[in-house]
């Protein structure tokens, strides 16, 4: 077979290319020779990559309009970035998930992890939503979805084009049915015994964040009889969760009415609405509030959204988790247990902990780090990047 006559690119003289040889999946633009000629492959492009000396190192996807200009896709550069090589990848990723779940709602596809660099793709039983971060995937997004149906069944494909990484690779912000027809309203996704209402189309990322499930279970083991406030609680991940796990009471606090509407929605689908309660508000400022008030909860969690998305943002963010932790400590009875998780792929553990810790102690409490949580295994880590292990949650008892 002949391979595909794709456009060859090529590093620099003095750049390293074992990292890429042992499996680094990105080149950046000032690692790459951009001749006039590479300058003019369009975004998405798919082109052979080769080091200094010329020997090839694979098959890339290009993108001179991003810092990530290549993205490694395939070693052997006689592959066919095609439907079939698609569907290949989704296979083995939808392999991986049907062991870990019984039902058909996970995360699909995470991206470099997944080998498919760049895509991120959620399902939601009969539903795909596919977010194509990069380029590559959006030119190829038809084969995508085709692929995708063929390898699940699934007979609607959503395209999620929210969030920063499509502006830093110079993609639209347009969002919209690809196969199929939009549901009529927000979908019930069960987790953990829980039912959260996902707004597919119109809510944060996807419509439901799956990578919190095994925390989620975790705070519900500690949940049972207990009164449970869930700061930053979204579509009421963490206290709903613990409303199945047998809380007494659950307050959920989030800045977003139509996703507590949906917190609710879920509750009532439950039968727990009865021992559920919603606040509305800045999470610092009903933090304080609740501080004013002498509220005490047996266990507290705080997820908030990425603090610390990049690393100029990373002082400024573990201050605001420092404060999250301050806050948080004061509302926890003695005895109880603090959650505290983290979303920001710039502020590593150590980072993070250190923050919390130092939060805790300023709110005047003393406690024990019980148990550290990570993403679920439908999100895997990519050993050599450590931004596909954003995710970290952090258990102490106080």
């Amino acid at each position: 077979m002949t391979p595909p006559p794709y456009p060859v690119i090529r590093l620099k003289p003095k750049t390293e290319a074992r990292a890429i040889r042992h499996g680094a999946p990105w080149v950046f633009d000032n690692e790459l020779v951009t001749d006039r000629r590479t300058r003019a492959l369009s975004p998405g492009s798919i082109a052979v990559l080769e080091d200094a000396e010329r020997a090839p190192l694979g098959l890339v996807a290009v993108n001179s309009a991003s810092r990530i200009m290549a993205r490694m896709l395939d070693r052997d550069v006689g592959a066919r970035i095609d439907k079939a090589w698609l569907a290949a990848r989704l296979a083995r990723a939808q392999a991986l998930r049907t062991r870990l779940f019984e039902a058909p709602f996970y995360r699909l596809v995470h991206a470099e992890a997944d080998g498919l660099p760049g895509v991120v793709i959620d399902r939601f039983d009969d539903i795909a939503v596919i977010q194509p971060n990069a380029a590559w995937a959006d030119v190829l997004l038809p084969e995508i979805a085709a692929a995708l149906q063929e390898v699940t069944g699934v007979s609607t494909v959503f395209k999620n084009a929210s969030g920063r990484a499509r502006g830093l690779e110079g993609l639209d912000d347009l969002s919209g049915v690809l196969v199929g027809h939009a549901p009529e309203g927000p979908l019930p996704v069960p987790m953990n015994g829980a039912t959260y209402m996902a707004d597919l189309l119109g809510g944060q990322k996807t419509g439901i964040f799956y990578d919190q499930r095994p925390n989620h279970a975790f705070a519900a083991r500690l949940a049972k009889d207990a009164r449970v406030l869930d700061v930053f609680a979204h579509v009421g991940g963490f206290a709903l969760a613990a409303l199945a796990g047998g809380a007494e009471r659950a307050l959920a606090v989030d800045g977003s009415a139509p996703a507590l509407d949906l917190a609710r929605e879920g509750a009532a689908r439950m039968g727990v609405e009865t021992r559920f309660d919603t606040r509305r508000g800045d999470a610092f400022e009903v933090m304080e509030a609740l501080i004013d008030e002498g509220a005490e909860f047996d266990l507290v969690i705080c997820d908030p959204p990425a603090f610390a998305p990049s690393k100029p943002a990373l002082e400024k963010g573990l201050r605001a988790y420092e404060r999250v932790a301050r806050l948080a400590a004061g509302l926890v009875a003695p005895g109880g247990y603090l959650g505290l998780c983290s979303c920001s792929h710039a502020a590593d553990l150590a980072r993070f902990r250190t923050a919390c810790t130092r939060g805790i102690g300023r709110a005047g409490r003393a406690g024990a780090l019980i148990h550290t949580g990570f993403a679920g295994p439908d999100h895997p880590l990519h050993p050599q990047l450590a931004e596909s292990g954003y995710l970290k949650a952090l258990f102490y008892r106080l």
